[in-house]
């Protein structure tokens, strides 16, 4: 398998969650700031947004351990949209809580959102007319697939006060058929009103993805390989997953103890059986690589090397130190998706942490790009860094940092970047450091890895305050946000002077319709 360079032109872009987004309503959302970020990208020459996974979430907020991995997040439903569509009225937000511009407090913001987007449902069930109607239902028959297990599960662990799906009364965990016959007919319009949600969600994204694309935007998207325990797809697939009779994981997915962790990370999530998705051709997994290229464009799979070799831990232990290395499904898999896909894949490889010689050969074998993380480059091994751009090969996509790292800023001027870092930095690129973050973009701009992209936090050189994920750390992620008159910072004209300089402005754009400062 190997990609057209249609995938992958010499191009560069930005990562930016939408929740980040600004906006009066708590959290980021797909309405009237996602556009004119649109723009914003647009006429500063970039042609990638590069988003986290949009599934709705739960306990810690992480986009890494959503409920579905079908579902959209309702929290990224544009209220403003929904004055424009007539499921609000403008009374319905003339008040809204006095919420942070600059971190999501995630906990009132959810009690918001809930209370406002069940107005709009009363709305929709009120007074929507019958081509109103009609288009709702078509496009819940097209989504079945997903959309009936995710509605029914979220609306009886709303109905569990949140609980996870294994502390359920048995007959609603384990799916008994006349369990959850009696369950539909109780929550049938909780039931309902959670499909509602997701309706307007995919409107809202495939209308912004339209125009981002008419743009000449491209969206990557996220595919973490393993998916949250407390989820539709793992209640509803048990036999795919190594689980006991109760649904209870048997073996969890992790990572062994190494220079960063001396106990490895224990991440929870259960294990699939690969046997078994083998037998039915992976059907669980190929259609949600099909539902999600169609909300995006690329899709970055999340610790790629799993599909080479995973790290099992029995559940029973409280570390990762106590596991073991099982052989994935390697090419098996790869082979299947693009047979049944009929396509080649335009697939992103998060390559980082232990990549043996068979993740690389899983890797190039497929031909994808992996991943180089410039904050990664300094330490250690000197010249014969792997992330140090003389060492890159135009297959690959640098970034100075992901939503895991420090932002640039933040790394620099914290113990992150060691003595070390510090004396070798300036050695490569034969001066003093000025502005860290402008000299990391630079270097991944100039580099021959087709693709760069840059934390929209590097791009206005923000500090360790706004840094969007810590690992390890239980609370206090996935908050940052910034705020409109951003978009107007010269950051941004020197971002398109570097994307100019580099030769990774669109060529399909006529360069003299857009103006790029020095």
């Amino acid at each position: 398998m190997t990609h057209p360079n249609r995938f992958f032109p010499r191009s560069s872009g930005v990562l930016l969650h939408p929740t980040s987004l600004p906006g009066r309503y708590g959290v980021g959302d797909l309405g009237d700031y996602a556009y004119p970020f649109v723009d914003w990208l647009a006429a500063h020459g970039q042609s990638i947004w590069q988003v986290l996974p949009l599934g709705p979430t739960s306990y810690g907020d992480s986009p890494y351990q959503c409920l579905s991995a079908f579902a959209g997040n309702p929290l990224l439903i544009s209220f403003d949209q929904l004055v424009k569509d007539g499921w609000l009225v403008k009374e319905d937000i003339a008040r809204v809580p006095n919420f942070s511009p600059y971190l999501v407090d995630f906990g009132p913001v959810i009690t918001y959102h809930n209370t406002i987007l069940g107005k709009a449902f009363d709305r929709f069930e009120a007074s929507a007319n019958d081509v109103q109607k009609t288009a709702f239902d078509v496009w819940c028959n097209e989504n079945a697939f997903w959309l009936n297990d995710w509605a029914l599960f979220i609306a009886l662990k709303n109905a569990y006060g949140g609980k996870p799906w294994v502390e359920w009364k048995t007959g609603e965990a384990l799916r008994q058929t006349e369990a959850l016959s009696a369950a539909r007919e109780k929550h049938a319009r909780a039931i309902r009103e959670h499909k509602f949600r997701q309706w307007l969600f995919f409107t809202q994204w495939m209308a912004l993805k339209a125009y981002a694309n008419s743009k000449g935007i491209r969206l990557v998207g996220d595919i973490p390989i393993f998916v949250a325990h407390d989820s539709a797809d793992v209640w509803a697939n048990r036999e795919e997953y190594y689980l006991d009779e109760l649904g209870n994981p048997t073996v969890i997915a992790g990572v062994p103890p190494d220079y960063f962790s001396p106990t490895g990370q224990r991440w929870g999530n259960p294990l699939y059986r690969w046997d078994m998705m083998a037998e039915s051709e992976y059907r669980w997994w190929i259609t949600r690589i099909r539902a999600t290229l169609k909300t995006v464009d690329i899709v970055r799979v999340d610790h790629f090397r799993g599909f080479e070799a995973y790290w099992e831990v029995p559940s029973s232990e409280p570390t990762a130190v106590k596991g073991r290395w099982v052989p994935g499904p390697k090419f098996n898999f790869f082979n299947a998706v693009q047979e049944q896909l009929g396509m080649n894949l335009p697939i992103i490889a998060e390559d980082l942490g232990l990549i043996t010689p068979g993740v690389i050969e899983l890797r190039d074998g497929l031909g994808l790009p992996g991943m180089k993380i410039l904050q990664f480059a300094f330490g250690g091994s000197g010249g014969e860094n792997s992330f140090l751009p003389h060492n890159y090969t135009p297959n690959c996509v640098v970034y100075t940092g992901t939503h895991d790292n420090n932002t640039t800023v933040g790394w620099w001027q914290s113990g992150e970047a060691t003595d070390d870092i510090r004396r070798f930095l300036p050695e490569y690129i034969g001066r003093p450091v000025g502005e860290i973050h402008w000299d990391l973009m630079r270097m991944g701009m100039s580099s021959v890895a087709h693709t760069c992209v840059v934390p929209m936090q590097d791009v206005l050189g923000f500090g360790a305050d706004t840094r969007m994920n810590t690992p390890g750390r239980e609370s206090g992620n996935w908050g940052w946000r910034f705020t409109a008159e951003w978009l107007k910072h010269p950051a941004g004209e020197r971002l398109a002077y570097l994307t100019k300089l580099y030769g990774r402005w669109p060529k399909d754009e006529d360069d003299a319709d857009r103006a790029v400062g020095a």
